[in-house]
This record gives structure tokens, C-alpha cells and sequence, in this order.
């Protein structure tokens, strides 16, 4: 076991929302109980208590979420873009938290944080993690992990609540990492917590204009794929450098840009066939090289391309480019796939670690009383619906069950497969009265308990049916509470 503590700098609130935990009655506060059970019969065994208490502390913290991927997948330039600062790789394992004023810390040691170049940089070269606490709205609900090449897959996923997994394109290796991360029963029982993320997506068709629609095409073929869909619960592309730029873009570089754009397109264009041909002595626009070889680092030749489009275009103010840039970038789908399918799901998330946690401890020292926990580990695993409803949207996004006609996207939408606030699991894109409400949830509920006795459904169909049925209820409950 290695410890599964929050890093330095990270206050532990697990005490403190113990009274909120246990007055509810969700797979929380029973994956919580069950860690109360097995601190007693590991109690003489400090490895065991520490490694526990460390996941009960986890419950009060943000989701932890892994940037994980083969060398130069773009790990850290993705980061920097969910931040909107942008950050010079450490080396190391590097924990972007929340925090009121910019800190890093190696250990309980504070390190400088320089800044050059516009980069925030933090000199460690020998440590093998880091904590960087950054003032930044993107981190209240979540703390970005970002883990070197080659970090073990069971290290990024033991440490991590969820996991965005980069990849340029799925090759075996790809298939194989995820494949490992679900090779384990708790996992292979609540298949919840990856995002594939194809990166660098402006590379795509060689940098061509389209580019990015072409990746978000094959984003979504891959989502239809057999042998990704179950190991991923949404798949996106995302062109970290034009997405990091549109977060940090400043005054001088608009203007710069600006006055490319004043130039014909056809003037431009063949300076725009290559870094070295952008850079020359021959440039029809008086803009020093040096600006331009700034430009070229920071947006990419096929940044530059894009923006000076754009602002012919009429995207023409610096608001208005950063606003189509993250949306072209892909970045804002990334954003919102991490809240749909990961701060939405934080309680799951964390029982979910939880247990997973807990299986390494039953299976390091197993003693008298473990066999219980085991049982009890297997009945919350069962029974939980939290997870019966992930198991479900893997299944109906993987394509192992499907229902007939519009039922299998209704029943994905209904059980969270687009969020998990009950407007939207309802599909209603208007704020509807108390009595408007409950009378969409008997009505959706009706349909759905006949659904689940129609003897034209298979006995995989009625069940998935009565999963629908237990959410649809379970958004009753909470109304008429």
C-alpha cells in the first residue's frame, strides 16, 4: 500500500463532514460506514489505519482528477488550458489545487514560483511530487493531477478519483492502459470514472483548416466503438495549444495577430505553410520575427491560421476571438464533460475510490473480520443504485443492452448520461413549476414501470428498465422531501 493521503497543503475536512455523511442514506454514507468497520479491525495496524483514514479524508475533498497519456500527448498543455494559466511541466507528479494566493510546496517545504515569458515555472527537478496551490475558479471543484510518462497505471488511478486520459490516436498500448485501469472487480463493477481525450487535434488532416471538426467526427466514432465505449464514458478532441491561447491570450498578441489578418488571404496563406516560412525576412506585414516566433509558440501555425480566419470573420475584439477559440479548441466539451461525468458524480467518485481502497487493505492483511468487509464491500457494490445506474450507461453506451426505438438515448438521459440534475434527466430546457415537475416524473415514471413488465422486452431489457424506474423515484423522493 502506498499512501493514499492528500498531498501537503491540503487541509483534511473528513471530521468535519462526518455528521453531514451519515445523516443521508447514499452509497457515501454507506462506503463511509463501512470504512468506520474496518478502521476497528485494522486498529492495530497503523499501515492500514493511515491508508483508510486517508480515503475517509478524501470524502471532503474536490474530485480528484488524473491527466494521464503517452509521451507528448499534451498532458500539462491540457491542464494549463482547464487552469487558464499556463504552467512549464515539472517532471514530476504535479497536484494543481484551489488556493487563496499562488503556492507550491515540495513536502511541508514551500518553493518559489517564477514566472517568465508569460509561463509560471517551478524549479524541483528532483522531486517526484509537487503541490501548486493557484487562485482559479476551474479548481473549487476539482484538483488536476498532472502525472509524468510512464507514472503506473494502478498509481494514476489509486490516486485519482477520475482520470482524462490523452491519447493523439487509439493504438493497442491506448487500449491495453484502460483495459488495465478496468481489471479489477470494484472497477469492472462501477466503470464511471475515464474521459478519452484525443489530443492535439489541430494535427489532425495535417493541420488543415477543418481539422477540428474532423477530430470531433472521430471523437465520435470512436464513442460508438466496441472496444472503447466501455472503457470511457465520453470521448473528445481538443487542441491544447489553441485551447491554452484562448485562455491566456493577451493584448499585444491580439493586436499582432490583428494586423496579419489585415492582409489579403492569399498574401498571407504561403507564409503560413510552415514555422520557418512564418519567421522569415521576406514577411509583407512590418511585425518584428521575434514577435512572430512567439506567435508561432504559443498558437501553433495552425493557430494562427485560425485566428486570423476568425477575426476576418468578424471575431474581431479580443473577446470575441477568446470566446470562439475555446469553443473551437474544444475545450469548453472538456469542461463539460468533467462536470457532467465527474463533479456532478463526486460522491460516487469517492466511494468508488473508497472501496477501491479498501479491496487493497483486505487483500494486503487479510485477518478475522475481514471476510465481512468483503461481504459487505459486495452487497454495496450489488445493491447501490448510484452504481446499478452507471452500469447501466456503460452497457447502453458500449452497446451491450440496447432498448427499442427512442428509449435507449431516453433512458441513458434519464439515468445521468447528460447530467445529473433532474431537469435535464427529464430533458426539459425550461424551469418548470413544483406541479409541472411532479407531473413529468409520474408521468415518465408510469411509462417506464410499464416498460419494465413489458414481456415484448427481454429480461435484459426489463432490467434496465427497472433501473430507470429506481432514478425515476428516487427524483420523486427528492421533490416530495
Amino acid at each position: 500500500m502506498s499512501s493514499g493521503m492528500m498531498p501537503s497543503g491540503q487541509a483534511s475536512s473528513g471530521q468535519a463532514s462526518s455528521g453531514r455523511m451519515l445523516s443521508g442514506m447514499g452509497v457515501e454514507d454507506e462506503v463511509w460506514a463501512l470504512l468506520d468497520d474496518a478502521l476497528a479491525v485494522y486498529r492495530d495496524s497503523p499501515r492500514a489505519v493511515a491508508w483508510l483514514r486517508g480515503h475517509q479524508a478524501r470524502f471532503g475533498e474536490p474530485v480528484r482528477v488524473a491527466v494521464a497519456g503517452a509521451p507528448r500527448s499534451g498532458k500539462s498543455t491540457v491542464v494549463s488550458a482547464l487552469i487558464g494559466e499556463e504552467f512549464v511541466p515539472t517532471g514530476a507528479t504535479t497536484w494543481y489545487q484551489d488556493g487563496p494566493q499562488a503556492k507550491a510546496y515540495v513536502g511541508q517545504y514551500e518553493v518559489p514560483i517564477a514566472r517568465r515569458d508569460g509561463k509560471a515555472f517551478v524549479d524541483v527537478p528532483d522531486a517526484e511530487r509537487v503541490v501548486v496551490e493557484w487562485p482559479s475558479r476551474s479548481l473549487r471543484d476539482l484538483t488536476l493531477i498532472d502525472t509524468p510518462a510512464g507514472t503506473p497505471v494502478e498509481h494514476v488511478y489509486g490516486e485519482a478519483d477520475a482520470v482524462l486520459y490523452l491519447t493523439r490516436h487509439m493504438h493497442t498500448t491506448d487500449l491495453q492502459y484502460l483495459q488495465t485501469a478496468h481489471d479489477h472487480p470494484v472497477a469492472r463493477v462501477a466503470p464511471v470514472n475515464t474521459v478519452l481525450v484525443l489530443a492535439r487535434a489541430d494535427e489532425i488532416g495535417g493541420g488543415r483548416i477543418d481539422a477540428l471538426s474532423s477530430a470531433k467526427q472521430i471523437a465520435r466514432r470512436y464513442r460508438r466503438e466496441a472496444a472503447v465505449a466501455p472503457l470511457c464514458q465520453n470521448v473528445v478532441s481538443v487542441a491544447g495549444l489553441l485551447a491554452v491561447a484562448a485562455r491566456t491570450v493577451r493584448a499585444d498578441e491580439f493586436t499582432a495577430l490583428a494586423a496579419l489578418a489585415s492582409l489579403a488571404r492569399t498574401e498571407l496563406d504561403e507564409h503560413l505553410l510552415s514555422a520557418d516560412r512564418f519567421v522569415g525576412d521576406d514577411f509583407p506585414v512590418r511585425l518584428d520575427p521575434a514577435v512572430r516566433r512567439a506567435l508561432v509558440e504559443r498558437f501553433g501555425i495552425f493557430g494562427v491560421r485560425l485566428t486570423t480566419t476568425l477575426i476576418r470573420q468578424g471575431f474581431d475584439t479580443q473577446v470575441k476571438l477568446t470566446g470562439q477559440l475555446v469553443q473551437r479548441s474544444g475545450l469548453g466539451e472538456l469542461r463539460d464533460s468533467i462536470g457532467i461525468y465527474f463533479t456532478e458524480r463526486r460522491e460516487v467518485l469517492k466511494a468508488r475510490a473508497a472501496l477501491l481502497g479498501l479491496d487493497v487493505v483486505l487483500r494486503a492483511e487479510p485477518r478475522p473480520g475481514s471476510a465481512g468487509l468483503a461481504a459487505a464491500l459486495e452487497r454495496i457494490l450489488a445493491s447501490a443504485h448510484e452504481f446499478r445506474e452507471l452500469r447501466l450507461l456503460a452497457a447502453l453506451q458500449g452497446g451491450r443492452t440496447r432498448l427499442p426505438g427512442e428509449l435507449d438515448a431516453e433512458a441513458s438521459r434519464l439515468v445521468g448520461g447528460l447530467g445529473t440534475d433532474p431537469l435535464v434527466r427529464l430533458g426539459m430546457d425550461y424551469e418548470p413549476t413544483e406541479g409541472e415537475l411532479r407531473h413529468a416524473l409520474l408521468d415518465t415514471l408510469g411509462r417506464w414501470r410499464d416498460h419494465s413488465a413489458n414481456p415484448a422486452l427481454d429480461h435484459g431489457q426489463r432490467r434496465a428498465a427497472s433501473v430507470v424506474v429506481r432514478s425515476c423515484e428516487g427524483m420523486l423522493t427528492q421533490l416530495v422531501g
